[in-house]
């Protein structure tokens, strides 16, 4: 599992310029199941997705895609991490210690 977070890099008015292409990007992830869940930094100073895939090459080829990374006002930074627990709605996500 992966934790992303995007530290805004440009005005406010030129990241909203690319909000919803992100977020069109953003959705064709979770349709794909890349992703888990995703949203804005408050205060807005950038974002955090997690994402479920099994490695760092696809998190950089989705980020790399992403039209904020492609306009240049974002810059992201990757964290992998095993969740070994959960609530149980994302039990499915978590994986068990090692025997």
């Amino acid at each position: 599992m992966f934790l992303i977070l995007l530290d805004y890099i440009a005005p406010a008015a030129e990241i909203d310029r690319h909000v919803d292409a992100h977020r069109t990007h953003l959705a064709e992830q979770y349709a794909a199941g890349r992703l888990l869940l995703s949203g804005p930094q408050v205060p807005r100073e950038g974002g955090v997705i997690v994402a479920c895939v099994r490695t760092h090459a696809e998190v950089d080829v989705m980020m790399e895609r992403d039209p904020f990374v492609l306009a240049g006002v974002v810059r992201y930074r990757v964290i992998e991490f095993v969740a070994r627990a959960t609530h149980p709605a994302l039990a499915a996500f978590a994986e068990p210690l090692a025997a």
